[in-house]
Parts: structure tokens; C-alpha cells; sequence
């Protein structure tokens, strides 16, 4: 089986669009790290060396290598599909 790629959400906790990741990978039960990038500047700063004008573009999910940039709940399950292996 091939292993999981690390999920990770950039954010911020008073963000409404943020929250609403967090319920759809939620509902997934796929491990996933919330990065607040209003809390932790490390958090900001690893957000920030993903994007070449350095911005704070959140929410931005990344699933291993792949970063979504604010995707609709369609974009962001085709490549959840696409990107984690079925049993």
C-alpha cells in the first residue's frame, strides 16, 4: 500500500474559509496538519516560500507535493481521490 501524503492546511483560526477545510478533511478521518499562519510566524513563513511573491495566500492546502489555493469542495476531493490510495 502506498503511504499517505502529508496534508497540510495553511490558515488561520478566525477564518471562515480556513474552518471550512478543516470540517471537509474532517470528514474525511485523513490525518491533516493545521498550520495557523496569523499564530505561528514559522507557519507563515513555510506558506510563504510556496508561492514566488511570497504572499499569505490562505487558505492554501497542500497534499504532498500538490497545492490548492482556495479550491471548491469539488477540487479539493477529486484530488484528495487522486492523491490517496484506496485499501
Amino acid at each position: 500500500m502506498n503511504a499517505i501524503p502529508t496534508i497540510k492546511l495553511y490558515g488561520a483560526e478566525g477564518c471562515h474559509k480556513s474552518n471550512y477545510y478543516k470540517l471537509l478533511l474532517d470528514k474525511t478521518t485523513l490525518p491533516y496538519h493545521f498550520l495557523d499562519v496569523e499564530q505561528q510566524e514559522d507557519h507563515a513563513e513555510e506558506l510563504r516560500d510556496l508561492y514566488e511573491n511570497r504572499k499569505l495566500n490562505f487558505p492554501t492546502i497542500t497534499i504532498g507535493k500538490k497545492k490548492l489555493r482556495n479550491p471548491d469542495k469539488e477540487e479539493l476531493e477529486k484530488w484528495l481521490n487522486k492523491l490517496i490510495p484506496t485499501k
